[in-house]
């Protein structure tokens, strides 16, 4: 795995010049551990670069083994990365959900080949022949360190690590910047605190993070957002829907938008509503 891991950082740095390449942006999602609501967070930014931005969006469920994204998106879990291992060219295994393209991982291993098998490189090296396609490819990693998630994000153009208020997620998330960074001096990392009860308790959080980084790593990380607790990203989950599309002015919405707004450098355009669309909106948030 190790020499996969290095080839593919050098054919990613053999192809840095490249002007099919370089207009692509590759967006890494970690964190330190679960329950952060990572998925939930690049399944929305996803959905807002996608139709908001009308940008040509790939989401790929890098969680091999655990993958889940399935389930938001209601898509058919047999047609996973699962099948590439046996083969399958990965164009075959694209499905479309919400106006963006999406590559599932898979949910369980059988057998201890299948774990052995699991080629990164390989897989990258396939996703060069489509990224010509796409303005912006998102990695849902698996939480915690593993060598996929740190080669996943060491190739990324931006990492974003998604933590919350909570010691524990907190001091997990240092410890993913702290061991990409030591390990291979990446240090491209985006900060989005969700589940905050205030504006100011994610200031702090952001900033105690950022200290420790300045001071024991001497490298810079930036904020990209601070997302609110909502009560409507429960409701969603229980239907199985997004709620940036279904609450579009909940909280939590608004704050993913203003992050891909910053990703993307450009204006938020203008959302045309209709006056039924309005009603029904303002009943479903009001409930």
């Amino acid at each position: 795995m190790a020499n996969q891991i290095e080839n593919l950082v050098k054919l990613v740095k053999d192809k840095s010049t490249s002007s099919i390449d370089s207009k692509c942006k590759v967006l890494s999602f970690v964190s330190g551990k679960g329950g952060v609501g990572k998925t939930n967070i690049s399944v929305s930014l996803a959905y807002i670069l996608s139709n908001i931005f009308f940008k040509k969006v790939l989401l790929l469920d890098g969680d091999i083994g655990l993958g889940n994204i399935h389930i938001l998106l209601g898509l058919q879990p047999e047609k996973n990365l699962k099948k590439v291992l046996t083969g399958e060219p990965l164009k075959n295994i694209i499905q479309r959900s919400y106006n963006f393209d999406v590559i599932l991982g898979f949910s369980g291993i059988d057998t201890i080949d299948d774990l052995e098998s699991i080629n990164t490189a390989n897989l990258f090296l396939q996703l060069d022949e489509i990224i010509g396609n796409y303005d912006y490819i998102l990695i849902d990693n698996s939480a915690g360190l593993n060598r996929n998630t740190l080669g996943f994000s060491r190739v990324s153009t931006t990492t974003y690590v998604i933590t919350t208020p909570e010691p524990t997620a907190l001091t997990d998330a240092y410890a993913f910047i702290k061991s990409t960074y030591k390990l291979y001096g990446y240090k491209n990392f985006k900060i989005i605190v969700n589940m905050c009860r205030s504006q100011s308790e994610g200031y702090e959080t952001f900033n105690r993070l950022q200290f420790s980084c300045k001071n024991f790593l001497g490298i810079s990380i930036k904020l990209a957002g601070i997302v609110p607790a909502s009560k409507n990203i429960k409701k969603s989950l229980i239907k199985k829907k997004l709620i940036v599309k279904d609450y579009p002015t909940d909280p939590f919405s608004l704050e993913l938008k203003k992050i891909a707004q910053l990703e993307t450098g450009e204006t938020l355009p203008p959302q045309k509503e209709s006056f039924i669309s309005k009603l029904l909106r303002a009943f479903k948030e009001g409930r």
